[in-house]
């Protein structure tokens, strides 16, 4: 079901807008894709030996959970920065760029190995390589058309 509202300038289209059709879905999507993704790898690495500890071993659920809840965040953010934002796309990938940089230094940080830092710091790396660009596509606001 679609209306129209018109002015004398612009009409814009109201049906299902593309935020509430695609963005969530696609936000959860990517959440589960990079969650499985990282849970993957770091069973990988701790079948390597690699121990993945910070103040203790980390759960490999975590690795799901915490992937999962960054996805979320970025689609809030995506949805937040369409309503804001006049260039919500290149706000995004700006601030995605700045957290992702932001949440490696915890594990640079407290990690209790080497090899436990940079194995965190790649799977966050991997994580945000997998959500950030799927959540970006979607941050471009439609434009109304113009009569």
């Amino acid at each position: 079901m679609s209306t129209a509202t018109a002015s004398s300038v612009i009409a814009v289209e109201h049906g299902q807008s593309r935020l509430t059709s695609t963005l969530p879905r696609a936000t959860a999507l990517v959440g589960v894709l990079a969650a499985a993704a990282t849970t993957a790898l770091a069973a990988i690495l701790r079948a390597a030996g690699v121990p993945l500890s910070v103040h203790g071993q980390i759960p490999l659920a975590a690795f799901a959970q915490f992937t999962f809840i960054g996805a979320v965040m970025g689609g809030v953010l995506v949805a937040l920065l369409i309503r804001r934002s006049t260039a919500p796309r290149q706000r995004f990938v700006q601030i995605a760029a700045g957290l992702t940089a932001l949440s490696c230094v915890a594990p640079l940080a407290f990690a209790d190995t080497v090899a436990s830092k940079f194995a965190l710091v790649g799977l966050h790396l991997v994580a945000a390589a997998i959500i950030v660009p799927v959540l970006a596509r979607y941050a471009d606001r439609p434009t109304p058309t113009r009569h």
